[in-house]
């Protein structure tokens, strides 16, 4: 029986110190601090992230989300000269490269919103063209592109990393950004926010794992920028989360099922992989290779049906994603986890240290 409490949001509450905040990364990927939490036992232990493959067993996969960040970020200006940033919300749908044009949703900041035909000059090789205002401050948009170029060529010319709300810079992103808010195994374009648990990993570490018989398995969810979008009811049962593009292969369903039948365990590497990999059990209970929009909402009371355990980060307050890790652990488990870290300065959020919670539920 869940507590009526932790269905409610202000019950994930808790006050966090500005400077607890990272706003750059940790040196090198895997140095960055390990909160260990073994549900069984319902110890704490206080390591490093490259210590990670001393937990993870030869039997045992790690589940991945293979999703890259597009340079999403675009600084131009309007035809009266006024500055306007835009914020693609997905990656642009090209309807004609032999022509250079594509399609896109986008938020647009500027002093005064931009009407329906209007121009926005990015660069030499990109402009935008507003073809619709949409709901929520959203607006539909025509890129036109230099058709000698190709469309990722010119955002990755024009664009810029887009760093989370809460990494407040003088001169915003940087280069090291463009490779460091990026994983280590990041393949598919897409997401306009990194899944941020996978960014501790370097090939080593990951070498490390895989040598000794661990299987490793790739999902791909594009993060949405819906990540960041505020909870307003305090019954969090009523909130409505984003939908974000899904892929899951046969080949990591054959993995799933591979590490089941040798009793190893199932590690989702950030709660974007928990979602893929329990929206696909959602329809018969077992994973199945899917390709279709994912808006899997999960609370305490959820019964998870392919993750056993979890490494993520620490998330914000009131936010969707300490929901999800509650389910897994325990929300009194987790603010008290919450607690320690603070009073032990961990580093929170995108670029901060992570977590590694062992579960002990039973799996349906």
């Amino acid at each position: 029986m869940i507590p009526q409490e932790d269905l409610t949001l202000e019950a994930y509450r808790y006050h966090l110190p500005k400077n607890c905040i990272a706003q750059h990364p940790a040196d090198r990927r895997d140095t960055s601090r390990l909160m260990v939490l073994d549900s069984g036992s319902d110890s704490l232990s206080h390591r490093h992230f490259n210590n990670l493959d001393e937990y993870i067993g030869p039997c045992d996969m790690l589940v991945v989300n293979n999703t890259k960040v597009f340079p999403a970020r675009l600084e131009g200006v309007k035809e009266t000269g006024g500055k306007a940033e835009v914020f693609l919300l997905e990656l642009p749908s090209e309807d004609d490269c032999d022509i250079g044009t594509a399609t896109a949703t986008a938020l647009i900041k500027s002093s005064k919103r931009p009407k329906p035909g209007s121009v926005i000059t990015i660069g030499d090789n990109l402009h935008c063209v507003v073809s619709e205002l949409l709901e929520d401050g959203k607006a539909a948009l025509e890129l036109h592109y230099n058709r000698s170029h190709t469309l990722a060529a010119c955002l990755l010319e024009c664009g810029q990393v887009p760093l989370p709300p809460y990494i407040v810079r003088k001169n915003g992103s940087t280069k090291e950004d463009a490779a460091r808010y990026q994983t280590v195994y990041a393949a598919q374009p897409g997401a306009v926010a990194a899944p941020t648990a996978g960014l501790h990993f370097t090939d080593s570490l990951l070498s490390r794992i895989t040598d000794k018989g661990t299987l490793l398995g790739e999902v791909t969810l594009h993060v949405g920028y819906g990540t960041f979008a505020p909870v307003r009811d305090n019954d969090i049962t009523q909130h409505k989360i984003h939908r974000e593009f899904l892929s899951i292969p046969e080949e990591t369903v054959a993995k799933v099922e591979k590490t089941r039948e040798r009793g190893g365990k199932i590690w989702a590497v950030g709660t974007t992989s928990v979602r893929a990999l329990e929206y696909g059990a959602l329809k018969t209970g077992r994973l199945q290779a899917t390709e279709e929009w994912c808006d899997l909402y999960i609370y305490p009371g959820f019964k998870f049906q392919v993750t056993d355990n979890l490494i993520t980060n620490f998330h914000l307050p009131d936010s969707s994603l300490m929901f999800l890790v509650s389910a897994l652990c325990g929300r009194k488990t987790l603010l008290n986890c919450y607690k320690k870290a603070i009073e032990k300065g961990y580093r929170f959020f995108s670029y901060g240290d992570a977590m590694a919670i062992i579960g002990d539920h039973p799996r349906v």
